[in-house]
């Protein structure tokens, strides 16, 4: 009987659990194509479709540019504004929201620990693989207890384009002004800034 009971355990469905719908914290995002890190202090807001991405400098790089994003994804637009000089770019967003969440329809991949003895976290491994394709074009790994995101991969022709890693993590937002663009954005140019000066 008890065998039956493990044994049925075993074989119930894995469903995706439900992530946050808004946090704050950071993240490091390596865009594989161009070889760079970007560090930044991210707030999420889900409900409003609204993402806040501040780079973080960690050290000086002569002449680098560092921005802060803000992506409202009701009013398809997404602000670039230079930190130092506060000049900002504002651009037509054509891509949908995509939360930081598992899809209903994702497949389940596997459950682990991460961290060693005395310090783990159980986390589960999501994609978007369906059987009759061999290759995912995203892979989403989040913790058990809470659900919040640990590493998200996309894939694009047969090659990973990003991989971001998520950490520091805080349930809420702390100062939803942080959704407002800056008054320099009300006079902005349409071409997006680039890194370097």
């Amino acid at each position: 009987m008890i065998l039956n009971l493990m044994w049925a355990a075993r074989t119930q469905p894995v469903v995706p659990c439900q992530a946050p719908l808004q946090w704050e914290g950071r993240t490091v995002e390596y865009d594989h194509s161009s070889g760079r890190n970007i560090r930044a202090m991210v707030s999420y807001d889900s409900p409003n479709q609204r993402l806040r991405i501040l780079e973080e400098k960690k050290r000086f790089i002569p002449c680098k540019k560092f921005f802060e994003y803000i992506y409202l994804y009701k009013d398809a637009v997404m602000y670039q504004i230079e930190q130092l000089t506060k000049l900002c770019s504002k651009i037509s967003l054509s891509e949908p929201w995509d939360p930081y969440d598992i899809p209903d329809n994702s497949t389940y991949e596997d459950q682990y620990y991460i961290g060693g003895p005395g310090d783990q976290i159980m986390v589960q491994e999501w994609s978007d693989r369906k059987p009759a394709r061999k290759l995912e074009n995203w892979v989403g790994v989040y913790t058990v207890k809470d659900c919040y995101p640990v590493q998200e991969t996309y894939t694009k022709n047969y090659s990973v384009t990003t991989s971001t890693r998520f950490f520091d993590l805080k349930f809420g937002i702390s100062d939803p002004s942080v959704f407002i663009p800056p008054s320099t954005c009300q006079t902005a140019q349409s071409e997006k800034m680039t890194y370097v000066c």
